[in-house]
């Protein structure tokens, strides 16, 4: 083969694979710019329903509830009936409940169609990193799930902005209409250029675990709840739930060793660096979700900043990684992503660390340093962990493993955001300094998180090692 020809197929392969990459990078913006814009017209919502918080706050609940109690089926169900197919539901959805949203006449009908936005961005957001496998070479890999991280960096950074500006212009309803179009371009890339499903010649639908699907909805819809109801006060019906969701661990576990077809193989667990990534996964989202929920109070209650202050300083975590995540996946494809895996981890607790001494000495400076240096080693581990994972999966597997994936992380967030919560609340009414003894005793407590996960790092096995 000559020189012109190589070029020629290069090229080619480039071409190949950029749009398939756009429909996947959209796919994975959308679900994130659907938390984020919604979150800044609560206020709105509040008032245009004359409604108290306590109920407005339903319509973020309920689109990360679907999304954390249902993300493991869908991506197995992609399995079965064919990751393709399935997606081009879940986007049109995704749209079609966005829809339902913008016109929505009361907050009940908002906060029941916001739960049908969240069923479609819990299977795009499970199926965008199963595709990776099967569009992008594996020595590419990092560069791709970079691509990823960045477009879901974008959506969260530029959701408050945009909504902001939205609801000034056009009203509320604007905020949720504004993701149809971007829906329906998305469908149709998707629809033009990812690959068709390879399906197997048996009835896929025999093979789907509804029993054992129900029970971790209802096991994850348990803890979920006791982690965001009372504001991170537990009484008696948090404890209930709690109850119940270890109950429901239980029966889930006998039901998935007794039927022929599981929704989760339970032996997959017994792969050590799978199951470390995991571990780490959600140490690391309980983490990072405790910047997003305490920053904005340290940065007005200890700093005094007013709120255009705190907006401005807040924006730096998103735009770090926006423009961090690429860079990240290159590394990750040079060095390896085991070991780029241990230094974002390293870099995080450095960064926590700082957070936990700094503010308090150094004032704004002391918070955006450790802010961007927490953010940086959040990219890389983000990135290199979930080329990690998704690298050596079987291809009938990865569904159901980039669903536990995605599920690792949003039950970090859930429970970072109440139990962070409550120990920056206690240290904060307990210790004269106030915010500020808060904030030190918070990332004190999420340093030695990080830590924990260093240390399940280094000891666990290299993916695909015999033990």
């Amino acid at each position: 083969m000559n020189a012109t020809t190589g070029v020629t197929a290069g090229s080619q392969r480039t071409r190949s694979v950029r749009w398939p990459l756009v429909s996947l990078s959209l796919s994975m913006l959308l679900p994130s710019l659907g938390t984020s814009i919604a979150n800044v017209g609560l206020p709105t919502l509040a008032q245009v329903f004359q409604a108290p918080f306590q109920q407005v706050q339903w319509v973020v609940i309920a689109y990360l509830l679907a999304i954390t109690t249902l993300i493991v089926s869908v991506g197995r169900l992609g399995d079965l009936i064919g990751r393709r197919r399935l997606l081009l539901s879940g986007i049109g959805l995704f749209s079609v409940a966005s829809a339902l949203c913008g016109l929505a006449p009361s907050l009940e009908l908002l906060i029941g169609a916001r739960a049908l936005q969240g069923l479609g961005a819990a299977i795009m957001m499970a199926l965008t990193l199963a595709f990776v496998g099967e569009t992008v070479a594996k020595e590419k890999a990092g560069s791709a799930m970079g691509l990823l991280g960045t477009m879901s960096a974008i959506g969260t950074a530029m959701g408050p902005a945009l909504g902001g500006l939205l609801i000034g212009e056009l009203g509320w309803r604007a905020i949720f209409l504004i993701t149809v179009p971007l829906g329906l371009l998305t469908w149709l890339l998707a629809k033009r250029y990812l690959p068709a499903d390879r399906l197997k010649a048996n009835a896929p639908w025999t093979a789907f675990d509804a029993p054992g699907t129900l029970l971790l909805a209802m096991t994850l819809a348990a803890y979920a709840l006791a982690m965001t109801l009372g504001h991170g006060h537990f009484g008696a019906i948090n404890l209930v739930l709690i109850t119940l969701a270890c109950v429901g661990v239980g029966v889930f576990v006998r039901v998935e060793q007794r039927v022929a077809a599981p929704l989760i193989r339970l032996v997959m667990f017994r792969d050590r660096p799978l199951r470390a990534s995991l571990i780490t996964s959600l140490l690391v989202a309980t983490v990072m979700m405790g910047t997003l929920v305490i920053g904005p109070f340290h940065l007005s209650q200890a700093l005094g900043l007013g709120a255009i202050e705190a907006g401005g300083v807040l924006s730096v975590g998103p735009l770090v990684a926006a423009l961090a995540a690429m860079p990240a996946g290159r590394m990750t494809d040079r060095f390896g992503p085991r070991r780029m895996t241990l230094a974002g981890l390293l870099t995080l607790a450095l960064g926590c660390l700082l957070l936990a001494v700094l503010p308090l000495r150094l004032g704004v400076v002391g918070y955006i340093v450790p802010m961007v240096v927490m953010t940086l080693g959040y990219a890389v581990f983000q990135t290199a962990n979930n080329t990690q994972v998704m690298a050596d999966v079987q291809p009938e597997q990865r569904g159901v493993v980039s669903g536990l994936l995605n599920l690792s992380r949003n039950l970090g967030l859930i429970t970072g955001a109440s139990m962070l919560g409550a120990v920056f609340a206690f240290a904060s009414t307990t210790v004269d300094m106030g915010a500020g003894a808060g904030m030190r005793a918070t990332f004190a407590v999420a340093t030695g998180l990080l830590g924990a996960a260093c240390l399940i790092a280094m000891t666990s096995p290299p993916v695909g090692a015999v033990e």
